[in-house]
């Protein structure tokens, strides 16, 4: 074991912990980062030619905390030769191949992480100051690294409500099935073309492109392609400027104060902000559409409103069970192939069971405990997650505390200036505490003893609770 103890240990390289060695690096914070993968890969199941994410070129891993940062997208299309291609083109948001490109190339210039290191325990050791004892696995064996701080950035992973290991296969007796979780469709797309229907289940973007995908593709002799989602409607995603201010400091203020209920309740009726389907690509569906009924095509089943109840096998096909939402009726329907788009889900690591007693855990809720979701963490504004030393940080693990920011890649940037601020002391890099123009929640005059608590807060140290959030705590 190492001797040597790192201000910062993060645990997983996605987005948001290599945006976070790329901000700590140049501060001089002792950053080491792990990861079991053998380098950076983001999303290649859904890598399609033609989609963008669906940010600015601006909200890439530092720019919104360092613009002079020499691991900006800006730089690295410098680098490549392709800053003024780019230029000409005039749109902001940069291809998904392109922005998976940029975060290896910046992981490949970035010190401090360590891949092929599976992290497999978690201890504190005794002693006046916290430091964490964390144990990982290697192909030549274990590894064991200390640091005072930890940054748990291990992403979500792929959800369903059904279980689609057991609905993929067949035999040759009984025929093939195909099912899968949109997270892999691109890696076997191929198998779907050779069915005779499938079955795109989700609501969101990724759903929606993988329909397009396979209605473009399956011209007159592919497979009959139907779409069935329990949104009320196929919703476009807001991209309205006073919509978009929802993922200000002053929102995030707003949301973490409510109660968790609240907090769950907003976030359901929020779903089509940030999970809706890009307005351009729903045009270019019903193109599609129309031209398939204009050449005599099959133009499939589009349903929305209608919940998947359960999945089963029969032969070489599946049988959903289905429920229509707004009237309660029950049906079914069969299909060859199956896709889920049905999102991702954080997880609770193992790896924290020798720690579990000493983080703030929040109560499961109705919705949580019927989807059979993981136990969430009680998480404070500062995105730490641990009961006495707040020392341990999350990334994308707070959508429920912080509101739909959380996963958003623009805020990531902000994120980790938060995380660095309470790792050093110090603000490392600026951290705006207003940005939107409007209001959220009464105006602070008009609420007694509110502005002593904002300054309390804004006075206090980072990382610190003041008495305003211990009583809200105590109140919970």
């Amino acid at each position: 074991m190492s001797g040597t103890i790192h201000d910062v240990l993060g645990v997983g390289i996605g987005p948001f912990n290599l945006g976070l060695a790329c901000l700590a690096e140049p501060a001089g914070v002792d950053a080491v980062f792990l990861d079991a993968r053998q380098g950076f890969t983001w999303h290649h199941g859904l890598m399609f030619d033609d989609a963008t994410i669906q940010v600015p070129f601006l909200a890439d891993l530092v720019t919104l905390a360092d613009p002079t940062s020499p691991y900006s997208f800006l730089s690295y299309l410098k680098q490549a030769g392709r800053l003024y291609p780019f230029y000409i083109r005039e749109n902001f948001q940069p291809l998904r191949a392109e922005y998976d490109a940029y975060c290896r190339w910046a992981s490949d210039r970035v010190s401090g992480l360590r891949w092929g290191r599976e992290v497999v325990d978690v201890r504190r050791e005794t002693g006046d100051e916290p430091v964490y004892r964390v144990t990982a696995i290697t192909s030549d064996g274990t590894e064991t690294y200390r640091a005072r701080h930890l940054v748990l950035g291990i992403g979500t992973t792929p959800w369903s409500p059904v279980d689609t290991t057991s609905l993929d296969g067949g035999s040759p007796d009984t025929g093939r099935r195909v099912a899968l979780h949109a997270a892999d469709y691109l890696h076997r797309r191929e198998e779907l073309f050779e069915l005779d229907s499938v079955t795109v289940v989700g609501s969101g973007q990724s759903a929606a492109e993988i329909y397009q995908d396979l209605l473009a593709t399956s011209g007159d002799s592919g497979p009959r392609v139907d779409w069935i989602t329990r949104s009320p409607r196929f919703f476009p995603m807001e991209y309205t400027k006073l919509t978009l201010e929802m993922t200000s400091p002053e929102y995030i203020d707003h949301f973490h104060g409510l109660d968790a209920g609240t907090r769950d309740r907003m976030l359901r009726d929020q779903r089509s902000l940030y999970k809706g389907i890009d307005a351009e690509l729903i045009n270019q569906i019903h193109d599609l559409l129309y031209r398939r009924s204009a050449h005599g095509l099959d133009t499939g089943l589009l349903v929305a409103a209608t919940a998947l109840e359960g999945a089963t096998p029969v032969g070489s096909h599946i049988r959903l069970d289905l429920r229509c939402t707004d009237t309660a009726r029950t049906w079914t329907h069969q299909t060859q192939g199956l896709v889920m788009a049905t999102g991702y889900s954080p997880t609770t690591p193992r790896f924290l069971d020798g720690i579990a007693s000493e983080i703030d855990w929040e109560d499961p809720g109705p919705e949580q405990s019927r989807e059979g979701r993981p136990r969430r963490y009680r998480v404070a504004r500062d995105h730490t997650i641990d009961l006495a030393h707040r020392r341990i940080h999350v990334q994308n693990a707070e959508e429920h505390t912080h509101g739909l920011s959380a996963p958003d890649l623009g805020m990531g940037a902000m994120r980790n200036s938060i995380i660095l601020r309470s790792v050093t002391g110090r603000e490392v890099y600026p951290v705006e505490s207003r940005i939107a123009f409007q209001r959220f929640g009464p105006p602070a005059d008009e609420i007694p003893g509110a502005r002593d608590a904002d300054r309390a807060r804004t006075d206090a140290p980072a990382g610190r609770r003041t008495p305003a959030d211990q009583q809200a705590q105590e109140t919970r």
